[in-house]
């Protein structure tokens, strides 16, 4: 062991909790929040400026996505690929972003949830208001810049928007323990209310709400809280009611179209798809019974989802329907949660308008104190060379005395006219007289001949003039707040401008939707299953006219209501329950559906021991039969459950239930073992228990011995057994009690 090497001693709870708060902290930092000042998360900023330092701009050719990619995640983003190309295919999609900052080139996805292309097929490049007012002006110092992960380069800390993006285009993101989600707004809308709190500091919330109506969502829809939102803009927490839009238009035939023309922004993606089977859900399930057919016509133009009604449809309660029991009406979770100052908060509307509108004072000053430098140096010169051109022959006469540039230039500085020949005194008097500035004097020695032309002279003069404006415009503007704010003011406006667009999502105050529930008429029916577990329902005379055939072909039959549901027993201990009525209603030929698709159950892991219907186990009492020969009786009213599936009994470990039997006529039980034991007893010696319970057992078994079947008999009625080859009357076996050996019988 190392003599110099120190042991540090500590609590592991105390390392572990150091740990993960480094960990949180950076996620929530450098990858899952974005910053309030240019609304970009570290993946979205990185892109961006790599796009900018390859040239490709708004106006160039488009460059293959995955040489962006690749470019990024060698330089600023080590964190994988795909992360790197979902932030640029998500920068690009004009169904999510307010104002997308990426042009894309190719497949980069569908409102639908299609995904987008590999990245080595698709093209992108900068939309120009990224370039124009997110990536402008990054080369006059206006943010700081730092290292990238292996300090072999620099990126800059945040972009210099000019512009609230994180409003205009939203966010998502989960970092750990905390989530943002921020929609998107109306671009000139947000403008309008960075313009209002710059007036006016002290506006309240409820004012700067006169600008921003709310949010704009990219695929439109209604927003039916108008009310709430005041108090979720000032607090930046609260959930937004969102309606797609819905048109009624005339049919074939007399029928009704209801058209969906836009939907809610959550239901981007694959909650299209689950909107359509939830549509057809509900008619299959008879609680849209005018649904006749279903299309979704949407293309690039648009979203257009029609549904086709019956004549004489209820069309208002059919669309409220909607409202009610699918996605067309949904809720936007609201937590405008960014990182201000180095640490996530939690803002209002105000808030990050504020910060906002501080970020673009700094970059602002940053930006005018660096060309004020610029023009000061510049006027400098300027003024340099106009003196200069006014002694030109004094100046040619130095440069043609000296015997190096060294020599030439410490004469126009310093007036040292040591070594140097002039044509008379004279010029060596006023050569000592010469008092230009080092930059001047480099200026002069690098001027060509032709600056000495008359026009050039006067266009010298010019710029110089055009210099001195600049230098008190710029001046005037680091000086004044007022002016320093006019000129934000102009850029917002030509931004809104060249940008805005009219507000795509209606903001309004709507009754919430109540729907009159088709009252289905209540009536007998037949449950059918056949062996491979498909299930459906048909009529009672369709039932009489078949029931041979049926009671050949299905292996659970049972009479129900079809307001009622079907109770599934599992060799598991389970009970799943179905309702009627999500089971199509078929001819006595049609196929059915799986089981397994309208219940918990599964075919793979369980297999059914009974079936019944929930409202006749009300009228019974049930007996249960494991196979290590556990029993009990249980009041079928236990079984009236609302969930889908719950436990119908305790089982011991290896046990499973064999045999679930409504007690109606039946007197004695016959329980027959794969070792051939057969015990005949009354029920009335087996206890009634809670479903929760195991029960008591039914008859001692020998080691590796299980109980294989269950029979129940008759007073006076004679039932046989084929066993092995031989007819056994299961009446005549000898009556014994619960618990015992039982009788072996022999096959022939």
């Amino acid at each position: 062991m190392n003599t110099n090497e120190d042991i540090i001693k500590t609590e592991y709870s105390e390392v572990m909790q150091k740990s993960y708060i480094d960990y949180a902290m950076s996620v929530i930092i450098a990858r899952a929040l974005p910053d309030v000042r240019d609304g970009l998360k570290p993946v979205q900023r990185r892109t961006l400026y790599d796009m900018h330092e390859l040239g490709i701009k708004f106006d160039k050719p488009y460059r293959k996505s995955a040489r962006i990619v690749g470019d990024t995640m060698g330089k600023y983003h080590p964190h994988g690929d795909s992360s790197i190309y979902d932030a640029l295919v998500n920068m690009s999609q004009d169904f999510k972003k307010g104002m997308p900052l990426v042009d894309g080139h190719g497949n980069f996805g569908n409102i639908e949830g299609d995904g987008a292309a590999a990245m080595r097929y698709t093209e992108a490049r900068l939309q120009k208001i990224t370039q124009n007012c997110l990536l402008d002006d990054l080369d006059k110092d206006v943010v700081d810049f730092i290292p990238n992960f292996d300090e072999t380069e620099k990126e800059p800390s945040v972009l210099p928007s000019k512009f609230p993006n994180l409003l205009v285009n939203g966010t998502e993101g989960i970092a750990v323990g905390m989530a943002t989600s921020i929609p998107p707004h109306n671009l000139s809308e947000v403008i309008g209310a960075m313009k209002a709190y710059m007036k006016d500091e002290t506006i309240s919330t409820s004012h700067l709400m006169r600008y921003v109506q709310g949010p704009d969502f990219p695929t439109g829809g209604i927003v039916t809280n108008k009310d709430e939102l005041l108090e979720i803009y000032r607090t930046g927490q609260g959930k937004i009611k969102v309606r797609g839009k819905v048109e009624v238009e005339k049919g074939k035939n007399g029928k009704t179209n209801v058209v969906i023309t836009e939907i809610p922004f959550t239901m981007i993606g694959a909650n299209i798809t689950k909107f359509l089977q939830d549509i057809a859900t509900l008619a299959e399930t008879k609680k849209a019974p005018d649904v006749i057919d279903i299309s979704n016509q949407s293309s690039k133009e648009g979203i257009r989802i029609v549904i086709e009604l019956r004549k004489d449809a209820n069309v208002d309660n059919f669309i409220n329907l909607l409202y009610k029991k699918t996605k067309l009406e949904d809720t936007f979770g609201v937590n405008m949660l960014a990182i201000a100052g180095g640490r996530p908060e939690t803002m209002g509307l105000k808030r990050i308008l504020k910060e906002c509108v501080e970020f673009r004072y700094e970059v602002t000053t940053r930006k005018y104190t660096n060309l004020l430098a610029k023009e000061q140096s510049k006027k400098e010169i300027q003024e340099g060379l106009i003196k200069a051109c006014n002694v030109i022959d004094l100046i040619i006469e130095i440069l043609r005395g000296s015997k190096d540039r060294a020599m030439a230039k410490a004469c126009l500085i310093e007036g040292k006219t040591t070594g140097i020949k002039f044509k008379s005194k004279e010029s060596e008097v006023m050569a000592k007289q010469l008092m230009f500035t080092e930059p001047q004097a480099n200026a002069i020695l690098e001027m060509r001949l032709y600056k000495l032309i008359g026009l050039e002279l006067d266009a010298l003069i010019a710029e110089h003039n055009e210099t001195v404006a600049n230098i008190f415009k710029y001046e005037d503007i680091l000086e004044r707040k007022d002016s320093m704010a006019q000129v934000i003011i102009n850029e917002l406006d030509e931004i809104k401008k060249e940008y805005g667009r009219p507000r795509r999502t209606v903001i309004d105050n709507c009754e919430e939707a109540v729907v009159e529930e088709v009252q289905i008429p209540e009536m007998e029916v037949m449950f059918i299953m056949d062996r491979f577990g498909y299930a459906k329902i048909i009529d009672i005379p369709t039932f009489e006219r078949n029931e041979e055939a049926v009671r050949a072909e299905f292996k659970y039959i049972c009479r129900c209501k079809n307001t009622g549901k079907i109770c599934l027993f599992t060799n598991n201990g389970q009970l799943h329950t179905i309702k009627v009525l999500d089971l199509p209603m078929g001819k006595f030929r049609d196929k059915g559906k799986p089981i397994d698709n309208v219940s918990n159950y599964s075919s793979a892991t369980e297999n059914i021991v009974a079936v019944a219907s929930q409202s006749e186990l009300n009228l019974y009492r049930l007996i249960f039969v494991t196979k290590l020969s556990m029993m009990k009786i249980v009041d079928g009213g236990e079984f009236d459950v609302a969930k889908r599936t719950v436990a119908a009994t305790k089982l011991l470990d290896d046990d499973e239930v064999i045999s679930v039997v409504a007690i109606k006529e039946q007197r004695n039980i016959v329980l027959k073992t794969n070792d051939g034991y057969f015990l005949r007893f009354p029920i009335e010696e087996i206890p009634e228990k809670k479903k929760a319970a195991v029960g008591v057992r039914g008859m001692k078994l020998s080691p590796k011995d299980f109980v294989e079947e269950v029979f129940y008999t008759q007073n006076a009625v004679e039932q046989n057994y084929d066993y092995n080859g031989r007819i056994i009357a299961l009446n005549s076996i000898k009556l014994g009690k619960r618990d015992s050996k039982g009788t072996k019988l022999r096959g022939n």
